[in-house]
């Protein structure tokens, strides 16, 4: 009798399990649902297909500049200092864009930074077909192109959570993703062919190109002006005020330093993966673009991966433990002794970057007041682009020094026990 009942009781409790099963996966369905559709709607849909366009020809020009780089000759310190001419102006320059992006008309803000960009391809465009380009010009010209993206960066970052509700930040921040880890998929593609078939060049003209769509949305498609709030004015002694409100809190900080961290230890693989692919794998310009791709597929995957997760889900937690993966994945990069494991662990380092960055991001917009997202925007990109810009230079001097695979191999392993430590002090200060 017993036997019976003990039998009958699980049944019961398989039956429940799969009820929660089909509970589990409509609600996943729904939130899908939900968040494609925010690409039918006119500002967000033309937003993500004019980004898209403009990152196809940032990512064709990524892959070609470190290339033409080494083809001139560059040493390995020169590609990271190009990296950090890129980034290094974040430190600067970006606090203040952040305030500009809460108190100016942001549109007018990203079309004039971003037309200045678009000269700079055109200026390379130039120096190709004249035969006179040096890796200094190269370097100048990535400085430019970091200042004016110090500046309106916050300003572009903040648009998302403007034109979208509250409850859909997350949504729109992952499609977001979404589109910008597609371009990175089909941006190094391009290059790929470009650089078989006509040379670097093209993929320089292709990005000066891709700029117009985005400037055009810039000025028709986005919001006019910010929200007005009572600490508008410009007085000096509120320029930077906002800045300390949100480093105070514990979410937001853990946040930053994970981001922070992420890109100081692990956003150095992606720089000096070329210099892994042709010198130590000796391999070509495609075979790069195909690792390329691999990671822009993988950033790919894990926005989709998002795009099912719903608002009340803890993201300290999933920011945290994916940084600590990514740690574990350069380890395994610089183990790897064959080319062909390189695109899947380069796939996996996409995955890791890509829930683990936006999550964090999607925790601090989400959070942010709404006259703070500029700034809030702006302290996510000093952790996102102003920590590359010091890690590529850390790491090319690491690399000069002990070869690649083992600077990686370091980095990778100081990834894991500082993000370990900083998850545990962010998820104690929050409970």
């Amino acid at each position: 009798m017993h036997k019976f009942l003990e039998q009958g009781d699980q049944t019961g409790v398989i039956a429940q399990k799969a009820a929660q099963h089909r509970s589990a996966l409509a609600a996943a369905t729904q939130d899908f649902a939900a968040s494609f559709g925010l690409l039918r709607t006119r500002q967000f849909g033309t937003f993500c297909f004019a980004s898209l366009l403009s990152n196809l020809g940032t990512w064709a020009q990524q892959v070609a500049e470190p290339w033409l780089l080494l083809t001139l000759g560059a040493s390995s310190f020169l590609i990271g200092l190009d990296a950090f001419a890129m980034a290094a102006p974040v430190w600067l320059l970006t606090l203040v864009g952040g305030v500009l992006a809460d108190r100016t008309d942001r549109r007018r803000m990203i079309a004039l930074f971003q037309t200045i960009q678009m000269f700079c391809p055109i200026t390379l465009v130039g120096l190709l077909i004249a035969h006179v380009v040096q890796p200094w010009m190269i370097i100048v010209l990535s400085a430019i192109v970091g200042i004016t993206d110090a500046l309106s960066m916050p300003s572009f970052t903040s648009i998302v959570p403007s034109i979208v509700e509250r409850s859909q930040i997350a949504s729109a921040l992952a499609l977001n993703s979404t589109q910008f880890n597609l371009s990175r998929i089909l941006g190094p593609a391009l290059a790929g062919i470009l650089m078989a078939s006509v040379g670097a060049i093209a993929c320089f003209a292709l990005n000066a190109v891709s700029y117009l769509p985005f400037i055009w949305v810039a000025i028709w498609i986005l919001p006019r002006r910010p929200q007005r709030t009572a600490e508008e004015p410009f007085a000096r002694r509120h320029f930077f005020s906002g800045i300390g409100e949100i480093a105070h809190q514990p979410q937001l900080r853990g946040a930053l330093l994970t981001v922070l961290f992420t890109s100081v230890l692990c956003g150095p693989l992606v720089v000096f993966s070329p210099v892994l692919v042709k010198n130590v794998l000796h391999r070509e310009a495609g075979d790069f673009s195909l690792v390329m791709g691999a990671f822009g597929a993988g950033g790919m995957l894990g926005a989709l991966a998002l795009l099912g997760v719903g608002p009340g889900r803890d993201r300290n937690r999933l920011s945290s433990w994916f940084a600590v993966g990514y740690g574990t994945i350069l380890v395994l990069v610089a183990l790897n002794p064959t080319f062909w494991g390189l695109p899947a662990l380069l796939a996996a380092a996409g995955i890791a970057m890509t829930i683990s960055n936006t999550s964090a991001n999607s925790l601090l917009q989400s959070t942010a007041l709404p006259h703070l997202r500029g700034q809030t925007a702006s302290l996510f990109m000093l952790a996102m682009r102003g920590g590359l810009s010091v890690g590529s230079l850390l790491t090319g001097l690491s690399v000069s020094a002990v070869g690649v695979r083992e600077a990686i191999l370091i980095n990778g392993a100081l990834a894991i026990v500082v993000q370990l430590a900083i998850g545990g002090h962010w998820r104690r200060s929050t409970a």
